[in-house]
């Protein structure tokens, strides 16, 4: 995307060297406003509709509003998701608006297909199970007490304590940890809604039923790890690595550890343990906005789900007579 960006000053011929140099830049500063993950996705998306147009003898960048809903529908008799579609669409408006292009999405009859599609195909997510304070123990219970097994049992608590993203949690260094007498502080430095890395703490309490700050120190102490990464890589001959774990590992290894617990693993995934904490919070009766100190949510709308699922059969109407 950032060639687009480059070239997006085409009034004066071709730019100097300096201007040149500048506009790079600049399209590095303007790509940056994007997660990582997000412009991975833009990219692979754009360059999925760009080889569509060229098989079609399309022009993809600047692209005519009929093209990109003929590219939507093609998706959507493809069988892609509701949610891939809606992604894709705003990888090519994204990269229009870059290159200084009017977005071929703002039309009216890209819009409607938009809509058609939604309304076809159904806009239900399949959210993964939460994995709550329940689970999260017999998980831990059930994991053997090698290297592997410490770096697992100390990933699933802590990300279930402090309500970790995958991101966050492999994002994680040790240098992040901040001891105090009631248990340890995270430091957050970036996340999914701080792009621009204000920073977060989040206090995770010692406390006496799950053991996670016991589990963390068990997992330093026996890695050696001292700084950099906290959750990382362990060879098979229990060698520990360099190499931090990516998103998919964590959830990978959530679904291997569920599965130990005689639960079914393709019902959980890397946001089940930020989910369980969630879900078990409300359960007892925490509030909402205690809540969302841990989660770092925005808006109490965001929870509303999780508070309808905790208290589904607290007061239930048929409570009495079923």
């Amino acid at each position: 995307m950032s060639d687009e960006l480059v070239a997006m000053d085409q009034t004066s011929g071709v730019p100097a060297p300096g201007l040149t140099d500048a506009l790079t830049s600049a399209a590095g500063y303007a790509l940056a406003e994007k997660s990582d993950a997000t412009r991975l996705a833009y990219r692979a998306d754009l360059k999925h509709f760009c080889a569509w147009c060229k098989g079609v003898g399309a022009a993809a960048i600047p692209a005519r509003a009929s093209t990109v809903a003929a590219y939507l529908a093609h998706l959507a008799d493809s069988r892609r998701s509701v949610s891939t579609i809606q992604r894709r669409a705003a990888a090519i408006r994204y990269a229009h608006q870059l290159g200084g292009h009017d977005a071929p999405t703002h039309a009216e009859a890209v819009k409607a297909v938009l809509r058609g599609i939604r309304r076809k195909l159904g806009i239900a997510v399949k959210a993964k199970s939460p994995a709550t304070a329940k689970l999260v123990l017999e998980m831990t219970r059930r994991i053997a007490p090698d290297l592997a097994g410490k770096r697992d049992k100390a990933l699933l608590l802590l990300g279930f304590a402090a309500a970790l993203r995958r991101s966050e949690l492999v994002d994680l260094k040790v240098n992040a940890i901040e001891r105090a007498a009631d248990g340890v502080i995270l430091h957050i430095v970036r996340s999914k809604t701080d792009q621009e890395g204000a920073g977060a703490e989040i206090a995770v309490p010692r406390g006496r039923k799950l053991g996670v700050i016991e589990a963390l120190d068990d997992w330093l102490a026996a890695s050696g790890i001292a700084d950099g990464p906290l959750f990382r890589r362990v060879a098979k001959g229990g060698t520990v690595l360099d190499a931090g774990l990516t998103g998919q590992s964590v959830a990978l290894i959530v679904k291997k550890r569920a599965k130990a617990a005689k639960v079914d693993p393709a019902l959980f995934s890397g946001h089940s343990l930020r989910a369980g904490f969630v879900t078990s919070a409300l359960e007892d009766g925490a509030d909402i906005l205690k809540v969302m100190d841990v989660t770092r949510h925005r808006a109490v709308k965001t929870l509303k789900v999780y508070d309808h699922r905790a208290k589904a059969f607290k007061n239930h109407a048929g409570k009495g007579f079923l």
